[in-house]
C-alpha cells in the first residue's frame, strides 16, 4: 500500500504508520467502496482485539480522503470508559471550544450541519452507550459520515456492520512453495516483522513450513503473529512453534509506543472481557471447556446449570449473542446448526478464567464444594458427549450414517477431551469419583469403534482403548439381573472389542486376538451377546487374515447363528457378507455371489448404507475374478460414489483398488498405477494394510499391466497418484474412462 495522504486541501489528523498494512487489499477495497456508496452514513468494523480493527480503518480513511473536502478526522475513544464523554471528545478533536452557554454538544451539531466530512471512531466497545447520540449527529449533518471500530455492533438504525476477518492463511495440510507461501498475508507479516526484530533474519524451504503452521495456530491474528515474530530473537521459528501451547505467555513484549491493550495478547482479551455482564463473563469462561467449538444444545447442556455449580442465570441465547458481539466467540453454520467457537488465544485466555473460578469462594472466603466449576464443567462436558457418542453408534448403520459421522468428525475434539478428562481423573481420583471417570472413558471406547474405523483414527482409537482399560479394575463378578446394558462387565467387553475391532482392521493379529478373546469371555459372563456375536465375527476376521478359510467360516457361522438368535439384522448381513469373502477367497464364486446379495438385499431392507456399500463392492471384486471387468468398473464406481458420501474411507481405499484391477485387466496401466499409487497412500494415512489374499489375488493383474507399461512409467504413475488428495483421487476414479492415458 502506499503511504498515507497528507493531502493540504483535505484536512486530517490521521497518523503516519510505521510499517505497511499487509494483506488487506480485499478488505481495503470493500471498506472504502462501502463508505463512499450514496445512502451509507454508519460503518462499523468489528472483530476481536488484535485483529488488526484501527490499523485497516485508518487506511480506509485515507483512501476516502478526497471523497471529503472538509475532512477525515480519527476521534482515539480507547481511554474512555464515560459515554457521556463521547461528544465532547469528538467536539474537542475537530478543534471546537464551549462559547458561552452554547454546549459543546451544540456546537458540534452546528459544525457538521454543512460539512462533508468522515469521523473515524476508534475502539467504541467500552462506550457504547453513547451510540444513540452518535448515530444523532447524523440526522444533523447530511455530509457526515462515521467510520467506528468497536469489538461489538452499536446496534442503531442504518448501521452496516463488517467484520474485520484474519490474515488469509495457506492450506495446513498442502502447502504450496515457499515463493507463494510467502505471498500470504500472515506469513508475509511474520517475515516482515521478524526481519525487523533480527536484520539477519532469513526465509528458508526449511523454516517456511514452520512459520506458515505459527501463523495458522495463531489463527491469522495479526497482533498475535507481530508479537510471535519479536520472538525470533531469541527462539528460532522451529523452537518458536514448539512453545505456542501456552500462547499467551509468550505472545508479549509488542512495541512500547503502543498502548497496554495492546503490548500483549492477554490484555487485548482481557479488555473486552472486562466489558461483559457478570453472568456473561461465566458462560464466557464455560465455553472455554470445548475444543473445537460447540452446538447450541452443547452449549445449553454444559454450561447453564452443570451439577456441582451455580445457575447461569442468563438467558443462553442473549448470553452467546453478547459475545458474539464482544468477537469473544465466532458463530457460523456446520452441518445446518450454528456453530460456536473461539480463536486459540481467547480460547486459552478463558480456559484460565475457568480454571481460576474455583480458586476464591463465593463469599470471598476459601472455595467450598459448590465453588469446584471448572470440575463441575467437565463432568457435564463429558457426560454429554458420552451420550452423544452413545447415540451416534447405531446411527452409524443406518440411512443418515454419513451426517452422524460428519457430526462426530466436528465433535471430535470434543470427544478426546471428554477421554481426556476421564483418563486424568480417573488417574488421580479414587473410589466413586475414580469409577465414574473409567466408565466415561469405557462408555466412550465401546461406542467410537465404527466411527474410528471408518475416519481413519485406528491408532488413536487404539490408543485411547489402552488408557481407558488400564483404569477401569477388572469386574470381579457378574451383574443383577436387569443390568447387563450398563453393568462394568459389559462396558468392559465393549472397550475389548473396539480395540479388538481396530486392531484387526491394522492386522495386527496377536492384540486384536487377545482383546477380542477377552471381549467374549466378559461378553459371556456378563450376558452381553451382542459383543460376543460381534467378537468372534472379528475373530473369523483375524483367521481370513491368515488364510485360515475353514476357523474363519466357522466363526462366521457361529456369528451369524448367534446374530439371528438376536434378531440383529446388521449382524446377520455382515456374517453373511463375511461368509461370502471366505467363499470368494476360495474360489467358489457362485457361493459368494449368492452371500454378497443375500447381505447387500438386508442392508438395502434396514437402510444400512454402509453394508450397502460393502456389499456392491464385494459383488464387484467377484465381477472382477470372473473377468467381468465392465461390470465391475460399474460397482466399483458405484461403491465408491457412496463410500464417498457416507465418509468411509476404508470403502473408498477399497473401491480405488478394484477400479485400479479393472483398469490393469483393461490394459490402461497409467491409470492403474495412478490410483493404486492414490489407494497407497491412503491405507498409510489410515494405517490399514491391504488383506494378504487380495493383495495375492491382484498381483498377476497388476504385474502384466507394469510390465507393459514399462517400469518407469509406473513407478511415476504410482508417484503421482500418491501426492493426490482423497478428493482428487475419487474424482479421477468417478470422472475417467479406463480408455484414458
Amino acid at each position: 500500500f502506499p503511504p498515507l495522504r497528507t493531502l493540504d486541501s483535505h484536512p486530517h489528523n490521521l497518523p503516519v504508520e510505521p510499517t505497511p498494512l499487509l494483506g488487506r487489499e480485499d478488505q481495503l477495497a470493500a471498506l472504502a467502496a462501502l463508505v463512499r456508496r450514496d445512502g451509507v452514513r454508519l460503518v462499523t468494523l468489528t472483530g476481536p482485539g488484535g485483529i488488526g480493527k484501527t490499523r485497516l480503518a485508518v487506511q480506509v480513511a485515507a483512501e476516502v480522503m478526497e471523497d471529503f473536502p472538509d475532512g477525515v478526522w480519527l476521534v482515539r475513544l480507547s481511554r474512555l470508559t464515560d459515554p457521556g464523554l463521547v461528544i465532547p471528545t469528538i467536539a474537542q478533536t475537530l478543534g471546537l471550544r464551549e462559547q458561552g452557554s452554547q454546549s459543546l454538544a451544540a456546537l458540534l451539531r452546528a459544525h457538521v450541519a454543512d460539512k462533508r466530512l468522515l469521523l473515524l471512531l476508534d475502539n467504541f466497545e467500552q462506550v457504547v452507550g453513547a451510540a444513540g447520540e452518535v448515530a444523532a449527529l447524523l440526522a444533523d449533518g447530511s455530509g457526515l459520515k462515521l467510520l467506528v471500530t468497536s469489538r461489538l455492533p452499536l446496534r442503531v438504525r442504518g448501521e452496516r456492520v463488517q467484520a474485520a476477518p484474519p490474515l488469509p492463511l495457506p492450506a495446513a495440510k498442502r502447502l504450496p512453495p515457499l515463493e507463494q507461501l510467502t505471498q500470504y498475508a500472515a506469513v508475509a507479516l511474520f517475515i516482515e516483522r521478524a526481519q525487523a526484530a533480527q536484520d539477519t533474519f532469513t526465509v528458508t524451504a526449511a523454516n517456511a513450513p514452520v512459520i506458515a503452521q505459527i501463523c495458522a495456530q495463531l489463527d491469522g491474528l495479526p497482533l498475535a503473529i507481530e508479537l510471535a515474530a519479536a520472538r525470533v530473537r531469541v527462539l528460532p521459528p522451529e523452537a518458536l512453534l514448539a512453545r505456542l501451547t501456552a500462547q499467551l505467555k509468550l505472545l508479549t513484549g509488542g512495541a512500547r509506543d503502543l498502548e497496554a491493550r495492546q503490548q500483549t495478547m492477554r490484555a487485548a482479551v482481557a479488555w473486552s472481557e472486562d466489558l461483559l455482564a457478570p453472568a456473561e463473563r461465566v458462560l464466557f469462561r464455560r465455553l472455554a471447556v470445548f475444543e473445537g467449538g460447540c452446538t447450541l444444545e452443547a452449549a445449553e447442556a454444559v454450561c447453564a446449570a452443570p451439577e456441582g455449580a451455580d445457575p447461569l442465570n442468563l438467558d443462553l441465547l442473549d448470553g452467546l449473542s453478547a459475545l458474539v458481539d464482544q468477537s469473544l466467540i465466532q458463530q457460523r453454520e456446520e452441518g445446518g446448526e450454528p456453530r460456536f467457537g473461539m480463536l486459540h488465544v481467547i480460547h486459552e485466555y478463558a480456559l484460565e478464567r475457568l480454571e481460576a473460578s474455583g480458586e476464591v469462594g463465593t463469599s470471598g472466603g476459601p472455595p467450598s464444594e459448590a465453588d469446584a466449576e471448572a470440575p463441575a464443567v467437565r463432568r457435564a462436558h463429558a457426560d454429554y458427549y458420552v451420550a452423544l457418542a452413545e447415540r451416534a453408534e447405531p446411527e452409524l448403520t443406518g440411512p443418515e450414517v454419513g451426517i452422524w459421522a460428519n457430526r462426530l468428525e466436528r465433535e471430535h475434539d470434543n470427544v478426546r477431551a471428554a477421554l481426556g478428562w476421564a483418563c486424568a481423573q480417573g488417574a488421580a481420583a479414587t473410589g466413586a469419583a475414580a469409577s465414574g471417570a473409567a466408565e466415561v472413558g469405557l462408555r466412550v471406547a465401546g461406542a467410537l469403534y465404527r466411527f474410528w474405523m471408518m475416519r481413519g483414527y485406528l491408532r488413536e482409537g487404539r490408543a485411547w482403548v489402552e488408557q481407558v482399560l488400564a483404569l477401569a479394575p477388572m469386574p470381579t463378578s457378574a451383574p443383577r439381573s436387569g443390568a447387563v446394558a450398563e453393568s462394568a462387565l459389559a462396558l468392559r467387553a465393549r472397550a475389548c472389542y473396539t480395540g479388538g475391532y481396530l486392531a484387526s482392521w491394522q492386522q495386527d493379529d496377536a492384540a486384536a486376538t487377545a482383546w477380542l478373546e477377552q471381549a467374549v469371555a466378559l461378553g459371556r459372563a456378563g450376558g452381553d451377546r451382542r459383543t460376543v456375536a460381534r467378537a468372534v465375527n472379528s475373530l473369523g476376521a483375524i483367521a481370513l487374515n491368515k488364510s485360515d478359510l475353514e476357523r474363519a467360516a466357522t466363526r462366521f457361522a457361529e456369528s451369524l447363528a448367534l446374530m439371528r438368535e438376536l434378531d440383529d439384522q446388521r449382524g446377520i448381513a455382515i456374517a453373511l457378507n463375511n461368509l461370502g469373502e471366505t467363499a470368494r477367497l476360495q474360489g467358489d464364486l457362485e457361493r459368494a455371489a449368492r452371500a454378497y446379495q443375500d447381505a447387500l438385499a438386508l442392508s438395502r431392507a434396514i437402510g444400512d448404507r454402509n453394508g450397502i456399500a460393502f456389499g456392491i463392492l464385494n459383488l464387484g471384486l467377484v465381477a472382477w475374478q470372473r473377468g467381468e471387468l465392465a461390470q465391475a468398473k460399474t460397482l466399483g464406481r458405484e461403491a465408491l460414489a457412496l463410500g464417498w458420501e457416507i465418509g468411509d474411507q476404508q470403502i473408498c481405499t477399497d473401491s480405488l483398488e478394484l477400479l485400479a484391477y479393472t483398469a490393469a485387466a483393461g490394459a490402461t496401466g497409467q491409470r492403474a498405477a495412478r490410483l493404486l499409487g492414490a489407494a497407497a497412500a491412503l491405507r498409510e494415512t489410515l494405517g490399514i494394510p491391504q488383506p494378504p489374499l487380495d493383495q495375492a489375488n491382484a498381483e498377476q493383474t497388476v504385474a502384466s499391466a507394469r510390465a507393459a507399461l514399462g517400469e518407469a512409467a509406473w513407478a511415476a504413475a504410482f508417484a503421482a497418484g500418491q501426492s493426490l488428495t482423497l478428493e482428487e483421487a475419487i474424482a479421477e476414479a468417478l470422472g475417467a474412462s479406463d480408455g484414458a492415458e
